[in-house]
């Protein structure tokens, strides 16, 4: 009987796979630790940048050694991977004067030579981000020069059918690389949905993106085939700004719409775009968990400029899926960090040297869930909006241990309201009503304290 056991345990462990995910690198090339604290970064615009170090700083985007360290541990922790997600924002955060089509792919180019010279031979699925572009935001859906430059560029990781595709309005898919994965990878240009994307504003479907969706679902579940979405801008809300969507309300309609006409044949969806690290949830009619959005963390220290947003810098992030080689079931994730603070005290920064990334968390120790399924990913949020305990582990694990506060009331609505609905209506009234009830409890607790003489009645009022 053990020997049977035996038998079977290499084709068990052959059966679960690994990938990395990485996003939202934007380089500064202009990043000068040396210089004075108005002039460290463009990206860091009028604010003063103090504390600059050789690694980077939380009010600028990455310079260049950053993302060589983040490679460097990329190739340390998981030499191998079966392949890597790359899901945009190359560009430093600077007015589009300071840009222009050609420095714009420059720096497309420099980033995609290096993940290409760290893994040599391995396949990348690339999407563009809305900085990826000039003037940022302004994705057409129509051919473009910047695709066709792009396109040529990301052509070793490319099959000559995505090309077209890709020049036409920046969007493909791709099998899997194994002959043996019975999967897909369906990468999106979600751009054209943002709010910020003017081009597209009065498109019902720009670049006919949402038909071909459409159409590659089908055909995904009609082959047997499981797949997974990739894309830079994700529908729903972002969880530090109450009420701000990236997605034009229709968009986001049809999305929503399309996720739970195809739940079955989609494993899972990475996207990025926050710099933060969380998830959204999508359900059926009936609210069973149908389907899961993994927002990977950036590997830019970036505080955000964005009115409203309290401490929003995160430490640089990179992430590792394991995932079932048969279905293309989420199995665990760990992410790695650095302690930007830490590693600007210790290391000088010289050429040949790179400071310590370290294992921030693993998805299923840290959650105590068996995997990251729809429904394990439930119990997490479950656990978040109930649990103090695991909400401020998320808190914490959301700005990539950066941001080490207490999240308060407000902030447990804003974080769960934003994972558990992605379509606009349904997420007002989760923040509606869940604010009226903290209301309700808060001034019930203030009536029991007087009653029972806690405070006076003066102070009551």
């Amino acid at each position: 009987m053990r020997g049977i056991a035996l038998l079977f345990c290499p084709l068990a462990a052959a059966l679960t796979g690994r990938f990395w995910h990485i996003s939202d690198l934007h380089w500064d090339p202009e990043y000068d630790a040396t210089a004075g604290a108005g002039q460290v970064c463009p990206s860091g615009g009028s604010r003063a940048v103090p504390a600059a170090g050789p690694w980077g700083s939380y009010l600028c985007d990455a310079p260049w050694p950053l993302l060589a360290s983040a490679l460097r541990a990329m190739k340390s922790r998981l030499p191998q991977p079966d392949f890597v997600l790359w899901t945009g924002d190359d560009t430093p955060h600077v007015p589009n004067e300071k840009l222009g089509e050609e420095k714009v792919l420059h720096i497309i180019e420099n980033l995609t030579s290096l993940i290409s010279e760290t893994f040599p031979g391995t396949k990348v699925y690339a999407a563009m981000g809305n900085h990826d572009f000039h003037p940022k935001n302004q994705f057409p859906g129509r051919e473009h020069r910047i695709y066709n430059r792009t396109a040529e560029l990301w052509r070793p990781w490319l099959k000559d059918t995505s090309i077209p595709l890709f020049r036409a309005g920046a969007f493909y898919t791709e099998t899997l690389p194994s002959p043996s994965l019975r999967g897909r990878v369906v990468v999106l240009n979600t751009n054209l949905y943002y709010d910020q994307n003017d081009l597209t504003a009065g498109e019902e479907d720009p670049g006919g993106q949402f038909q071909w969706l459409e159409e590659t679902l089908t055909n995904a579940s009609q082959a047997d085939e499981m797949v997974y979405i990739v894309g830079h801008v994700p529908p729903g809300f972002f969880e530090k700004k109450r009420g701000k969507p990236w997605f034009r309300s229709g968009f986001n309609e049809r999305y929503l719409q399309m996720v739970q006409k195809h739940h079955r044949v989609i494993a899972a969806q990475f996207f990025g775009h926050h710099h933060t690290d969380s998830f959204r949830m999508f359900y059926s009619s009936t609210g069973s968990p149908i389907n899961v959005m993994f927002l990977a963390p950036g590997v830019t220290p970036w505080k955000t400029t964005l009115p409203g947003v309290n401490n929003g810098a995160n430490n640089p992030g990179i992430r590792v899926i394991d995932y079932d080689a048969d279905t293309l079931q989420v199995l665990d994730m760990v992410t790695y960090y650095l302690n930007l603070t830490q590693a600007n005290m210790m290391a000088p920064g010289g050429e040949g040297e790179f400071p310590l990334w370290e294992e921030e968390y693993r998805l299923t120790e840290a959650f105590q869930v068996p995997d990251g399924s729809a429904g394990s990913m439930q119990m997490v949020l479950e656990k978040i909006s109930r649990d103090p305990h695991y909400l401020q582990q998320y808190y914490e694990f959301n700005s990539v241990k950066y941001d080490l506060g207490q999240c308060e009331e407000s902030c447990r609505v804003d974080h769960v309201c934003a994972i558990r609905e992605v379509d606009f209506t349904k997420y007002n009234e989760c923040v509606r009503t869940s604010s009226a009830a903290f209301a309700a409890i808060s001034v019930g607790l203030l009536f029991l304290c007087s009653l029972v003489g806690l405070l006076s009645p003066q102070q009551a009022l």
